[in-house]
């Protein structure tokens, strides 16, 4: 596996590469956004570790080009900012994750395993990468690939893989609880408003009408479903 780290701090930078290969992990290092940025453009990572503050291009603005551009690699940031606030900023811009410095290594490499440990997590809920197809709607897995009465949708790493989940189980109810530990990793209050946020932002680029879905379906009390009554 090989991972990408986006950190301007060089001392930083070598603590997490050094620790990295210690577990057998390749590592790239830039010092700031655009290097980083160029990077992950041309090379495939597994991971990459991407500091909020940062020269020439923030951390932030690193992270919409990259989804803007549909690059999926799973993202932690790092950051001095430790507020919920800051957190949700970070995770609703689709980071997989956020640490905030200083941290110890072993925090470190247990945040990125577990993140790796989620991706295969989503595959395996999800369970088949066959294209979904319901009413004017087609989820095309291997694409990350989504079309409406023939017209693609963009959308985000997180909205596909919540689009993904939902629509691979029609009618089955996820707890935002679940939505979090499955797709974010989060099992604690305070991080509902993720999953509440990316739901909203999905359906207003898939559903005809807001005020009354068609697709995403919302169980009073509980959570969401996928409407399993159209085809």
């Amino acid at each position: 596996m090989r991972f990408l780290v986006i950190e301007d701090q060089n001392k930083v930078s070598q603590f997490i590469k050094k620790g990295l290969e210690e577990e057998g992990y390749a590592v790239d290092i830039a010092h700031d956004g655009r290097e980083g940025l160029d990077m992950a453009f041309d090379r495939v990572h597994d991971l990459i570790i991407l500091d909020i503050q940062l020269p020439k291009m923030d951390g932030l603005q690193v992270l919409h080009k990259l989804r803007g551009r549909g690059i999926t690699t799973p993202v932690l940031l790092l950051t001095v900012r430790a507020t919920i606030e800051d957190k949700v900023l970070g995770l609703d811009s689709g980071a997989d994750d956020y640490l905030t410095k200083p941290f110890s290594i072993r925090e470190f490499i247990a945040r990125t395993k577990a993140i790796l440990r989620r991706v295969e997590a989503i595959q395996k809920e999800i369970g088949s990468d066959a294209d979904i197809k319901v009413s004017d709607l087609v989820i095309e897995a291997s694409k990350r690939k989504v079309t409406l009465k023939g017209e693609r949708i963009e959308l985000t790493p997180k909205e596909f893989d919540l689009l993904h989940l939902l629509a691979s189980h029609p009618g089955k109810t996820y707890t935002r609880e679940q939505l979090l530990n499955i797709l974010w990793g989060y099992q604690y209050n305070g991080y509902e408003h993720t999953v509440n946020s990316h739901i909203n932002r999905l359906r207003s680029k898939i559903e005809p009408d807001i005020s009354k879905p068609k697709f995403i379906l919302t169980s009073w009390g509980v959570g969401y479903r996928f409407n399993e009554e159209i085809s």
